[in-house]
């Protein structure tokens, strides 16, 4: 269980208004997760943006090694270079310790192909001059399967021509915001097929399965196959074996 605790990225990245909350229920939802993830000792709490300096707050009041991370350009990828560079500086003032960008998968599919090498070279520059680790969701809902070969390829790629083999393990290629609107009721979130195929392209580099994770059965597999992360709503009922929980 312990060891199973430390593939949890405990996750919350719903505004108030998507989980028709007030502003004060959606904050007190975020210091519940980061006191449970302190006091299961998972591996990372996941929240937005926004809480990024109250979940640093909570953290070191207790000399927790819970790490925060937070979600940049969230959940379309596609505001741009800049406003993703902008939001993820912020993001580490105020006290990421990991930063899981959302990759311009739009501009991708329409062939801007340099456009996708540039954002991944500079975002990820920017963390990892910082020493933080970096995620890059490519959202497989919205993929092929032939695009996801190619954009956890383009990733990779340009990580080890840019980077040094000491990063490639603070740089993960990431299946999913878990906010994908899908049809037909297609999973939006992480499937044993995308990650075989994300595993398949993305060594050296490590895979994080995000989205739609919700028993331990699930869990344990995608480890099995190699996963080394996991984005879950539900990560004390994972860790405990207890049931599931609808969310990401």
């Amino acid at each position: 269980m312990e060891e199973l605790k430390q593939y949890m990225d405990s996750t919350y990245l719903k505004t108030a208004e998507q989980a028709g909350l007030s502003e004060s229920e959606n904050e007190k939802i975020v210091v519940d997760l980061i006191n449970e993830a302190i006091e299961e000792k998972f591996k990372l709490a996941m929240i937005r943006p926004e809480y990024v300096r109250l979940s640093r707050q909570l953290v070191d009041k207790t000399n927790s090694r819970v790490l925060i991370g937070t979600v940049i350009d969230f959940p379309e990828g596609n505001g741009g270079l800049e406003a993703k560079l902008k939001e993820a500086r912020q993001a580490i003032t105020e006290g990421a310790d990991e930063l899981d960008y959302v990759v311009d998968y739009q501009a991708f599919k329409k062939g801007e192909i340099n456009t996708v090498k540039d954002e991944v070279e500079q975002c990820t520059a920017l963390g990892l001059s910082e020493d933080k680790t970096v995620k890059w969701i490519i959202e497989v809902a919205a993929l092929t399967d032939g695009e996801i070969i190619k954009i956890t390829a383009l990733i990779k790629n340009v990580v080890l021509r840019r980077f040094s083999e000491k990063d490639y393990d603070k740089v993960f290629v990431k299946s999913s915001t878990g906010f994908y609107k899908t049809s037909d009721g297609k999973p939006n979130g992480a499937t044993i097929h995308a990650l075989v195929l994300m595993l398949e392209n993305a060594g050296p580099l490590p895979v994080k399965a995000a989205g739609g994770i919700r028993d331990r059965k699930t869990a344990l597999e995608m480890i099995g196959l190699g996963v080394k992360r996991l984005g879950t709503s539900s990560a004390k009922l994972i860790v405990s074996g207890s049931g599931s929980a609808a969310g990401y």
